[in-house]
């Protein structure tokens, strides 16, 4: 399962999601939907903009969870 590292990013930057979501213009509820792994897909768009407000590159944000196991790409 493909992962977005959002969270541990933003502990990195001392950031909260509250702060991230005004950033993107994204509403909590979508934001903890792609934390969860709820959604099925995410657009380039969305990768750069996380990227950029995360201060990280995209292997840092993308993560391949495998039985329990985390694998950084």
């Amino acid at each position: 399962m493909i992962r977005l590292a959002i969270e541990p990013l933003l502990k990195k930057n001392n950031r909260s999601k509250y702060w991230l979501c005004q950033q993107m213009n994204m509403t909590s509820r979508n934001l903890n939907r792609i934390i969860r792994g709820e959604t099925t897909s995410i657009s380039f768009k969305y990768i750069e903009e996380f990227c950029k407000h995360l201060n990280c590159q995209p292997g840092e944000l993308i993560e391949i969870v495998s039985n329990n196991k985390k694998i950084q790409i």
